[in-house]
């Protein structure tokens, strides 16, 4: 991942784990990007209910891993999607959490 890639990353990370609807609509972007089937997609139109410097972030993001060839995941943040996981899908950290 180049620089302004990982930059905007580590700062929507950061972001995704606060509390706000900002927050919310960014942890949806990652956890999308993570696993869409089980944790939900993305609604492109929270692109317009974010700061610009945060849409900016998301398209960064997005735009590198349309560059890729292969499917590319953050795996290396692995704790820190877990905790947003766990924060904004609480249903299905605990469903992921039981023995089997």
């Amino acid at each position: 991942m180049d620089e302004p890639t990982w930059a905007a990353l580590q700062r929507l990370l950061t972001l995704a784990k606060s509390d706000t609807h900002q927050a919310r609509r960014v942890a949806n972007f990652i956890l999308a990007w993570w696993n869409a089937e089980s944790l939900g997609g993305f609604d492109i139109t929270d692109l317009f209910a974010v700061d610009p410097r945060i849409a900016t972030d998301m398209t960064t993001v997005f735009s590198w891993l349309a560059r890729q060839s292969n499917a590319t995941y953050p795996t290396e943040h692995r704790a820190e999607i877990e905790a947003i996981i766990a924060q904004w899908r609480p249903e299905v950290w605990a469903r992921s959490s039981q023995p089997a």
